[in-house]
């Protein structure tokens, strides 16, 4: 029987009319039919009062997000910004809108900013747009990390031909589906669960609050979220010799994926974010900017669950990779990984910062990186060239063009079945907010950062799956 629900039954309950009380009524319309009304109401009120706790699920992740951005400083205590912002890089700039500009703005007015710089990439935001990065000193902003901390990306290039990839791709589209889990919430049980020594870490007992998530990230480990999370098949083409990775010109059966730490991270993030708030009394405008001091116990605490939720998302991907070179029976003749969403310790012009990368690849003199495209665009391997004024950074992707909300009204299943169709890619799930005109052209992004990274090689996705739904996550 359906449970009817009204606004008043919320307000009576501890929520202000407002926006935060239609996205929780349109959330749960016809989603919690096992409920009845008192739980209902039970489950929104604990919501309101623990919305980190709810950052991974299915449903009310939307609404959790909401509350904790809507969190505001009292004027009286508010943290004054610069009236000048630094000045910054600005890479592929005509691919940039307004927005993410603005957004980097506010970031550079921040009395810890050093400096920072834009991706070609770059598009809107929480806080830090994405595809921006920022060096402070001395504070580490965990909405300047993400919500989906260390995601990633991994590459294995493999002692296989492209003619016996097209021979058997049947075979490795069996495999793809059979050791893979996707969605939001989603992963493994029983004998299916993977173990690795990052769930032995000591951090896992760094509060009760992570503690908690322990048996979450054991269910999780080795699967990927929703949104543009993916494992794929593909060939990967080196036009020359790499002496660096030892392999030879030629074309090969590659293994890429792109994913984060799932229900650890976001949690974690959700956490943070709102303790930061707490603490950082900023202006409106910069209050999802809000940071943590590194010499205060929260801002250590933070770190600490940073790196753990970073290693851990690395253990995700490392679980994939195996299974999946088990099952084709393989070598694997070069493996290169690097994340995004994450904080590092650097040294720029002589001074250690905390360099925020949302949504950008390191990119240091020698390091090696994936920037991929979309399920139908090339994806490129490099090498970073050390940029100073990038912050040794690169773009993560191409960059979205269109929100999701805008592609999926925009872009009709047809439309995408014929990209497909046209670029011979198979695809295993995802929904239109991940077609691939839903992205910029990676190509143009590419070439804005030709002084950030040169290409090493190339990678055209064949076999690609995602969450089902098109769910995001994390």
């Amino acid at each position: 029987m359906k449970t009817i629900l009204n606004g008043n039954d919320l307000i009576e309950n501890g929520y202000i009319p407002g926006k935060i009380l239609g996205l929780a009524l349109s959330l749960v319309e016809n989603k919690f039919e096992e409920l009845n009304k008192e739980q209902l109401i039970a489950l929104l009120q604990e919501v309101k009062a623990k919305p980190e706790q709810f950052m991974d699920h299915e449903i009310l992740e939307e609404l959790a997000t909401a509350i904790i951005e809507e969190a505001s400083a009292p004027a009286d205590e508010t943290i004054s910004l610069s009236k000048q912002a630094i000045a910054y890089r600005i890479y592929g700039g005509d691919q940039i809108e307004n927005s993410p500009r603005m957004q980097m703005d506010i970031a550079m007015r921040l009395p810890i900013s050093v400096a920072g710089a834009l991706m070609p990439d770059a598009h809107h935001g929480y806080g830090l747009p994405i595809g921006g990065v920022l060096a402070t000193r001395n504070a580490i902003i965990p909405y300047g990390v993400g919500v989906d901390i260390g995601c990633r990306m991994a590459l294995s290039v493999f002692d296989i031909s492209e003619s016996h990839f097209h021979e058997h791709e049947a075979q490795f589209k069996k495999e793809l589906i059979a050791h893979t889990r996707f969605g939001a919430g989603r992963g493994f049980i029983g004998r299916y669960r993977a173990d690795h020594e990052v769930l032995e870490r000591d951090e896992f007992n760094l509060t009760p609050m992570i503690k908690n998530l322990h048996d979450k990230a054991y269910d999780q480990l080795g699967s990927s979220g929703g949104g543009n999370h993916f494992v794929e098949w593909g060939i990967i083409e080196f036009e020359k010799d790499d002496v660096v990775l030892n392999i030879s010109r030629g074309k090969y059966v590659a293994l890429l994926t792109h994913s984060g730490s799932r229900g650890l991270g976001a949690t974690i993030a959700g956490h943070y974010t709102k303790l930061a708030k707490d603490l950082c009394k900023l202006p409106k405008e910069a209050a999802n900017l809000a940071y943590l001091d590194m010499n205060s116990e929260a801002g250590q605490e933070y770190w600490l669950a940073m790196n753990l939720a970073g290693d851990y998302a690395s253990a995700c991907h490392e679980v994939i990779h195996k299974r999946l070179t088990k099952a084709i029976g393989a070598e694997v003749l070069a493996r290169v990984e690097n994340h995004h969403n994450f904080a590092w310790k650097e040294i720029w012009n002589g001074e250690e910062v905390i360099v925020h990368r949302k949504g950008a690849t390191p990119a240091g003199k020698g390091v090696m990186g994936i920037i991929p495209g979309s399920m139908t665009a090339p994806g490129f391997l490099v090498r970073g060239k050390g940029e100073t004024a990038a912050i040794n950074s690169a773009s993560h992707g191409a960059g979205r063009l269109m929100s999701r909300t805008k592609a999926i009204q925009n872009i009709s299943k047809k439309r995408m079945s014929d990209s497909l169709r046209e670029h011979g890619v198979t695809l295993i799930g995802a929904g239109l907010d991940e077609a691939p005109m839903a992205y910029k052209d990676i190509n143009l992004v590419m070439d804005a950062q030709k002084e950030l990274v040169d290409v090493v090689a190339r990678f055209s996705p064949k076999i690609v799956r995602m969450a089902d739904d098109g769910s995001r996550e994390d």
